[in-house]
């Protein structure tokens, strides 16, 4: 990020006492200050650099300074490269580069640029190992059988990794195949293992989709065949919404019943009325097999 460059303390240079050969650069007649270079009298080592380090050379350096956004290796006296925080890893998410290397570690890295004129080295440490992401559609095919730990949870779906640094995404909509909108949480633990199918493998924008429900066949047929228009039935409060009840089934699955369906005088405050886990009589209004909705009233 901009012109930024290590700072070299002063005592690694130069120590009280020491006879130096400097060059004037400067004189301030109004302060009476003379400003003075030691570097001037030296060979600028970047005069050389744009022939010696060219890009994809791998080179060795010494990490000498670590920020937050990277850090600063040392590839020969005077001569510093910057190793992005993007450019550590292909799969750790890392906060601080300070959680992989430490001051004073010995590292490979691949250059990535040189800039003479601004005095700037990019390096990188991933690209001295090939790219794991190129492999991903070949050694997780779609449809291949997968294990996994789950890893974290989001309102959308579950995180599962299903090796070091690789993770995919299980959405909410393919948890479960009777269930509307599941919490994640709801199915799965932290650390657990899971078994989990591949469903895509996006290796340039880093994604793997997984699914759950698609290990097994989809029972919405069996399951739905008794529920005719008109039948009471009996199931559980499983949710509660804006726009009206989720009613679960014995059989697993949900269906809706919408606000419209129950009467005003409970509709103006369904958690007064409603609670998770309550068993409550609906009566199926209807069964829409295309967008796999249940429907029901009280009314």
């Amino acid at each position: 990020p901009g012109k930024c460059f290590p700072v070299i303390p002063l005592q690694e240079v130069v120590k009280v006492g020491d006879d130096l050969d400097v060059q004037v650069i400067g004189f301030d007649k109004t302060t009476g200050r003379v400003s003075l270079g030691l570097k001037q009298l030296l060979n600028n080592p970047w005069t050389e650099i744009s022939g010696k380090y060219k890009v994809n050379d791998r080179v060795s350096g010494k990490v000498v300074n670590i920020l937050p956004y990277g850090v600063f290796v040392e590839l020969e006296k005077g001569i510093e490269g910057l190793v992005h925080i993007s450019e550590l890893s292909w799969t750790k998410r890392i906060g601080h580069p300070s959680e992989v290397l430490t001051l004073g570690d010995m590292v490979e890295t691949i250059v990535l640029g040189v800039d003479t004129e601004a005095k700037k080295i990019s390096l990188g440490i991933k690209q001295v190992e090939s790219n794991p992401w190129l492999e991903m559609e070949s050694r997780y095919p779609v449809g291949a059988e997968v294990e996994g730990t789950v890893k974290g949870f989001a309102d959308y779906g579950v995180f599962v990794e299903v090796e070091e640094g690789i993770g995919g995404l299980v959405h909410v909509s393919d948890i479960s195949w009777l269930k509307k909108s599941p919490q994640p949480s709801e199915f799965f633990k932290k650390g657990e293992r899971i078994k989990t199918k591949i469903l895509s493998v996006d290796s340039q924008n880093k994604k793997i989709a997984l699914g759950v429900k698609q290990l097994t066949e989809d029972p919405w047929n069996e399951v739905t065949a008794g529920l005719l228009t008109g039948s009471q039935v009996q199931g559980i409060v499983s949710k509660l919404v804006g726009f009206g009840v989720f009613v679960e089934l014995p059989s697993g699955i949900e269906g809706l019943l919408h606000i419209s369906e129950i009467p005003e005088s409970k509709a103006q405050g369904l958690e007064n009325y409603f609670k998770i886990g309550d068993s409550l009589g609906v009566s199926v209004l209807q069964v829409d097999g295309e967008n796999r909705k249940i429907s029901f009233s009280i009314k």
